[in-house]
């Protein structure tokens, strides 16, 4: 393999992704930056020495992590060829990875993100729901008005929501969830993702309530179906033959349009029922002619 090029600029951090089960699921640049770096800083110096140990790696080791970070500066100094990796996924999404992406570049350092493993993309796609748009909740607030507001946000939406949580408070959160959005709202539930035990359960948010009343292991992944668009009413009959006979007095579309929309039928509506019954009208007069 190539060793990484190192640029000359003082500082330069490395956001590292590893596995968030399997632990082949490591990439080839990864392994080789974790290799060739000063030092490896992490949330949990035992997991993330295991990691190491398993590659074959030996390099120095520091934590940071929430409670941490203060020293931060102190350790780009030391070692200004830095990988942060964090507990399991890409480092920047749920952890501190991201304050100290901008602290390297507030020093005038560079910054670079490999791609790799990450939890919440395998779940949505898991989960059998719209993977067109989605929002990426990450943790809720645990309690208090900040948790019932976003809980309201999160069930409002009309794209698909992920959320983390762990496995002591999947129940609750399942349960509030289903109070919310309503008997009927989809969800899935994702844990241990890539290891012996995974498993998605898919179903009503008040069914997965039930099955995950006993509580779970591992790490855990939401998915949350949007909120269903308003459905929207179509003509009555009596709106259509009302349009209809419009048409057979030799009305025009626009006229037959507006009389529509005086007797109460919305502009979309009222425009497509009238151009269907003009249209109707004038083939019905062509085949008379012929």
């Amino acid at each position: 393999m190539i060793e990484p090029s190192f640029p000359t600029s003082p500082i330069h951090l490395w956001l590292v992704p590893t596995p968030v089960g399997n632990l082949g699921d490591i990439t080839l640049r990864a392994v080789e930056v974790l290799r060739h770096c000063d030092a490896v800083a992490c949330e949990d110096t035992r997991r993330s020495g295991q990691l190491l140990t398993h590659l074959g790696i030996s390099r120095p080791l520091v934590r940071l992590d929430a409670h941490t970070m203060r020293r931060a500066a102190g350790v780009l100094e030391q070692y200004p060829r830095l990988a942060y990796v964090s507990d399991a996924g890409t480092p920047g999404i749920s952890d501190p990875g991201a304050e100290l992406l901008r602290l390297a570049l507030a020093l005038g350092g560079k910054a670079e993100v490999l791609p790799g493993a990450t939890a919440f993309v395998p779940a949505l796609v898991l989960s059998g729901l719209d993977t067109g748009r989605f929002t990426f909740e990450g943790f809720l607030p645990r309690s208090g008005r900040e948790r019932r507001e976003r809980l309201k946000a999160v069930t409002e939406r009309p794209e698909t929501t992920l959320i983390y949580e762990s496995p002591h408070r999947l129940h609750a959160t399942l349960e509030e969830l289903a109070s919310l959005c309503g008997p009927e709202r989809l969800a899935s539930v994702t844990r241990e993702l890539s290891k012996k035990f995974e498993e998605t359960a898919r179903g009503t948010l008040p069914a997965l309530a039930e099955r995950f009343v006993a509580g779970v292991k591992g790490e855990i992944v939401i998915v949350l179906q949007g909120t269903p668009a308003p459905s929207v009413p179509t003509p009555d009959a009596d709106f259509t033959a009302q349009a209809v006979a419009w048409a057979a007095e030799g009305r025009g579309a626009r006229e037959v349009r507006e009389l529509l929309q005086a007797a109460g039928l919305r502009k979309n509506d009222a425009y497509e029922l009238a151009l269907r019954a003009t249209e109707k009208q004038l083939r019905a007069t062509d085949e008379q002619a012929d």
